[in-house]
């Protein structure tokens, strides 16, 4: 069930009685939206254009946003941009449903929220790092090398390890 007060839901029953080939833009500047369970996206930017087709309704939805991400090397919190550029038909009926399986619901009404969340999921790395150049942190004692530069013996031995390094060095 799409939530009623979604700022990403749309009025497009309109199209549905256009010619084909009619475009109505919908554009989006929200401050915050909260994509459930667990997605929080910031700053979310972009247009949602929907096509009248002879099949249904074909979105072509470009968004930014931002969300809050913690480095995979530094552990620093930062903001991870996120974009998406996603086309997808809303048939009119099964016979015409594409492998989405979107199909336009009678009221006219589409509810954005599960592409928008499933597409900016899928942008967001496995891996994100505060920048390309992230040194990480210290092995040793665990300080960010980005902030401080640590002084530790290159080589530090296990010292269950010593009887054998003293081994090598024979």
């Amino acid at each position: 069930m799409s939530n009623p007060h979604s700022p990403l839901r749309l009025n497009v029953g309109f199209i549905v009685h256009q010619t084909i080939g009619f475009s109505h833009d919908f554009d989006f500047d929200l401050r915050e939206v909260r994509l459930p369970p667990d997605l929080q996206l910031n700053n979310l930017v972009g247009t949602a254009r929907f096509t009248r087709t002879p099949q249904g309704l074909l979105a072509q939805v470009k968004m930014h946003a931002v969300v809050q991400a913690e480095c995979a090397r530094c552990l620093t919190p930062f903001t991870q941009p996120l974009d998406i550029d996603v086309s997808e038909l809303y048939a009119f009926s099964n016979r015409t449903v594409t492998d989405s399986g979107l199909i336009l619901p009678e009221e006219g009404y589409i509810d954005l929220e599960p592409l928008v969340r499933e597409y900016m999921l899928l942008d967001v790395p496995i891996n994100p790092l505060c920048g390309p150049d992230c040194k990480g942190l210290c092995p040793v004692c665990g300080e960010n090398l980005n902030e401080t530069t640590c002084h530790h013996e290159d080589d530090v031995v296990d010292p269950r390890l010593a009887a054998l390094k003293a081994l090598l060095e024979k």
